[in-house]
């Protein structure tokens, strides 16, 4: 993933109603109206936030008759979680050699 790409994912998933989006979709897929409904916002605001994801490569939309279905993209975010399992393992094998480190006896 470029630098570009991964910022677009954590930005699309900064917001609480987006990532709320991306849950719901990622277990059964649902219409734009449908989503809109569970929401106090505008139908147009919750379209906003499904074409945010949708740029972010987080859900993908497509339509069904008269209705455009949303469906969440669990492979985009599965790259998603082994970028952070990088940033976990790089901390955690900083805080192992700390530990080992501080356990050193510091007499010669």
């Amino acid at each position: 993933m470029t630098n570009e790409e991964v910022d677009r994912i954590f930005r699309a998933l900064a917001d609480a109603t987006r990532r709320d989006i991306v849950r719901r979709t990622l277990t059964s897929e649902s219409s734009v109206s449908d989503l809109a409904r569970d929401y106090d916002m505008s139908f147009a605001a919750v379209q906003k936030h499904v074409a945010t994801l949708e740029a972010a490569g987080l859900v993908t939309k497509y339509p069904r008759g008269r209705e455009r279905m949303v469906r969440g993209n669990p492979e985009n975010l599965r790259q998603v979680q082994q970028l952070l399992q990088h940033f976990e393992d790089l901390w955690r094998s900083r805080v192992s050699r700390l530990d080992a480190l501080l356990a050193e006896d510091p007499t010669p």
